[in-house]
């Protein structure tokens, strides 16, 4: 005779006994209970730990394990994909594990960042060019979308993407084809298009600085990041996460924070998001000799609730164009500070452009 038990069967065999049949079904009835207890187990660990996973994302929230659902789905198809999500949540992180999860694996993944190639240089980047096109141009030179071919191109900072190339790259999305600069012929290709911004596109389209019709294309399907001071459970596990990761780099033997840095971490505004976080850690793990991280180490600014005592009689004596050139040069002060004078990173803190720093920097006569 056969009992099914979760359609395992157990045999019992004739002629019955009593005894038998009544440790057979125990038997059952534990083997059920062990695998619904390792079950439970299982999901309490991920509970604890946050094992919630996508590429080299780790996060905890709900709102992170639905939008990781989100980009697994996004992993089966060739469909385009806007990330949206301000400096430092992990735009580049989702569209590398979107790409390395479904079946381009294989194929190479493209980044372009999109706002730091001069104009100049960004459709020859970008689409190749024949040789003799221009002054210069001694050879063939494929261009990124021909190196993503059967892959993924990532289109980073797409908002900054200048109007001219914004209709080329809206017909390699209509047509599947390209053309070279200097080549009287287009070449089909396929590659998919994963586009990623801090900035709102829609009001883009409004002000006319970005087309809708292109906007729509992209637009397909989107991932809209969380910055981290709107899912703050995350961070015990981030932590434990890149000081895992930096034991190693650093070869350390870091343990964890204690108590008051974990508060502070948590009371931060975290204008950098994820990236910010990870910065702040890995600096005080070379700077700690201890084996848990203090409040000390971490060297965080106080957040400010807005502008001190002293700033409205600053004001006072300002036209609003004057208020502004002081705020953007302190905020932009403040960046460089931030990021040791990293430029690049300096420019994403801030959500604006390199070349837009850059001539900033120059109009402000800022040299950090």
């Amino acid at each position: 005779m056969r009992i099914f038990t979760f359609m395992r069967p157990l045999y019992i065999s004739k002629p019955f006994k009593t005894d038998e049949v009544y440790l057979t079904l125990k038997k059952a009835e534990e083997r059920e209970r062990l695998k619904k207890e390792n079950r439970l187990l299982k999901e309490r660990i991920q509970s604890i730990e946050g094992d919630y996973n996508f590429g080299k994302m780790v996060a905890k929230s709900k709102v992170m394990r639905d939008l990781f659902q989100l980009a697994e789905k996004a992993a089966q198809y060739k469909t385009t994909v806007m990330i949206l999500g301000g400096s430092g949540t992990g735009k580049e992180l989702i569209a590398r594990g979107i790409h390395q999860s479904g079946q381009r694996s294989q194929a190479p993944l493209v980044p372009v960042n999109c706002g730091g190639i001069p104009e100049t240089l960004l459709e020859s980047e970008l689409f190749g060019y024949k040789k003799g096109a221009f002054t210069g141009a001694d050879r063939n030179k494929k261009g990124l979308f021909q190196e993503a071919e059967g892959g993924t191109i990532l289109l980073d900072e797409i908002g900054e993407l200048p109007l001219p190339l914004q209709v080329k790259l809206l017909r390699v999305l209509q047509e599947n084809e390209i053309r070279p600069i200097g080549d009287a012929r287009s070449m089909k290709i396929d590659v998919r298009v994963i586009a990623a911004t801090a900035k709102n596109l829609e009001e883009e389209v409004h002000k006319g600085t970005f087309r809708k019709d292109l906007y729509y294309r992209l637009n397909v399907l989107t991932i809209k990041l969380a910055p981290l001071t709107e899912r703050t459970e995350d961070i015990p596990l981030l932590c434990k996460h890149f000081i895992n990761r930096f034991n190693k780099i650093l070869n350390k033997e870091v343990t964890g924070l204690a108590p008051g840095a974990m508060a502070q971490l948590l009371e931060y505004p975290w204008p950098g998001n994820v990236r910010e976080l990870e910065n702040v850690l890995e600096r005080a793990m070379v700077i700690a000799d201890e084996s848990q991280l203090s409040a000390e180490h971490l060297l965080l600014e106080q957040p400010q609730a807005g502008l001190d005592t002293q700033t409205p009689a600053v004001f006072d004596s300002l036209s609003l164009k004057s208020a502004q050139k002081v705020v953007e040069e302190d905020l932009i002060t403040r960046a460089l500070q931030q990021t040791a004078g990293n430029r690049t990173r300096a420019a994403r803190l801030l959500e604006i452009s390199h070349p837009s720093l850059l001539s900033k920097m120059k109009a402000y006569n800022i040299d950090l």
